[in-house]
């Protein structure tokens, strides 16, 4: 593809953590010239440590970063040229935070009618749209802890998915309201949320209780809809997962593994009859599979079509041959802390188009690497575009 689908497009984003960042980086992702506005200090994502370490780096490839204070006039001046040349304003900050700077979508409609606004928030305006929300406060409140737990123990998921899921819908928002703009000329205000999406993701379990009416168990504790669909502890201590899961894949699995007596079992016949033996059948085929290796089961279900999967730690994706044949990482240089300079392996978007992955066009910003270029852009005379640059950055 010789031109990116948002080549063009200009998106001013006042974001940190993961959410709003995400918005931006698809975007980005997408060709639009992201421009991440940070405080003299930096986004505090840059010195997270533990579980946000890959925040930062992950979540704002692509973007151009420029430092300015909007405590000062002259910041603010500055910030209002920027967004009066831009398409996307992208937020993800309290709402009284914006309009204190008068960043809010209210008064920036008045500067620039055709801009398309998306804040990211906890909640969408409502009764608990005055509450601080976190991810994993939203799973809690909204069901899916209690799915991915075992009964009575809550558990978050292991990723921040409705962050990085609002995100999506923020971004998905924003292309509808380019779409639209193009009709009418005029642009909107989008909005995402973190408790919506959750409620999202554990619809299928809100309609199930619609279609039974029974309540959806968590996970660990579900019925399954499938026969075999389990992890099964192996040879040397290794797991790995697997699953039938209708008849043809039931014969296969039966012939690949010479268990005659289990397809000729009258009471196996069809998916739910083996999905009501599951406590008898599962726990024979642990012990008939146990003295099996990981590596052996995986051919043998690889050869014969079965659904398998070994259990893999995140780590080791960045050796997993699939991704690194497809193109799936891509090299990234680290901008900060005491891995700054270094070279890292980055996970691009899950999509191609036309055969060809986003990838990445810049690593994430150093703080303040654009400042200078984009301030002579919005016609500041290269000593005053310096001096702006200097003094913020300066004042990191």
């Amino acid at each position: 593809m010789t031109k990116l689908p948002y080549e063009g497009i200009r998106v001013v984003e006042f974001t940190h953590m993961v959410m709003g960042p995400t918005c931006g980086m698809v975007l980005a992702d997408l060709g639009a010239e992201v421009i991440k506005v940070e405080p003299p200090a930096g986004d505090n994502t840059r010195r997270l440590l533990g579980s946000g370490a890959g925040f930062y780096p992950l979540f704002n490839r692509n973007k151009k970063s420029l430092v300015l204070d909007l405590q000062t006039p002259e910041g603010r001046e500055a910030v209002l040229k920027l967004i009066a040349t831009a398409d996307v304003v992208s937020e993800n900050f309290k709402p009284e935070t914006m309009k204190k700077q008068g960043l809010d979508y209210a008064t920036l409609k008045q500067l620039n009618p055709r801009l398309i606004y998306v804040s990211h928030k906890g909640f969408l305006p409502g009764p608990y749209d005055h509450r601080t929300a976190l991810d994993e406060v939203v799973q809690m409140m909204g069901g899916l802890a209690y799915m991915t737990g075992r009964p009575g123990d809550p558990l978050r998921a292991g990723s921040s998915v409705n962050d990085i899921m609002g995100g999506l819908f923020g971004a998905i928002g924003v292309m509808a309201a380019l779409s639209a703009r193009e009709k009418t000329g005029e642009g909107c205000e989008v909005q995402s949320s973190l408790f919506e999406n959750n409620v999202f993701l554990v619809a299928q379990h809100m309609m199930q209780f619609a279609v039974t009416g029974k309540p959806a168990a968590p996970m660990p504790d579900r019925i399954s809809s499938w026969g075999i669909y389990d992890v099964f502890q192996v040879a040397g201590g290794e797991q790995i997962f697997l699953a039938v899961v209708s008849d043809t894949q039931w014969a296969i699995f039966c012939d690949a593994f010479g268990y005659q007596d289990l397809r000729d079992d009258p009471r196996l016949l069809g998916n739910n009859n083996r999905v009501r033996c599951r406590d008898w059948l599962v726990p024979l085929l642990r012990e008939r599979l146990a003295k099996q290796t990981a590596a052996d089961l995986a051919a043998l279900f690889e050869r014969h079509g079965l659904p398998f999967a070994p259990i893999t730690k995140p780590h080791e994706l960045l050796d997993d041959p699939h991704l690194r044949a497809t193109g799936g990482l891509a090299p990234i240089t680290l901008p900060d802390g005491d891995t700054a300079g270094q070279t890292a392996q980055t996970v691009l978007l899950p999509l191609a188009l036309d055969g060809a992955r986003l990838g990445v066009r810049r690593s994430p910003p150093r703080l303040g690497e654009h400042s200078a270029p984009l301030l002579a852009e919005l016609g500041y005379e290269p000593e005053d575009a310096l001096r702006l640059a200097k003094t913020v950055v300066k004042a990191a």
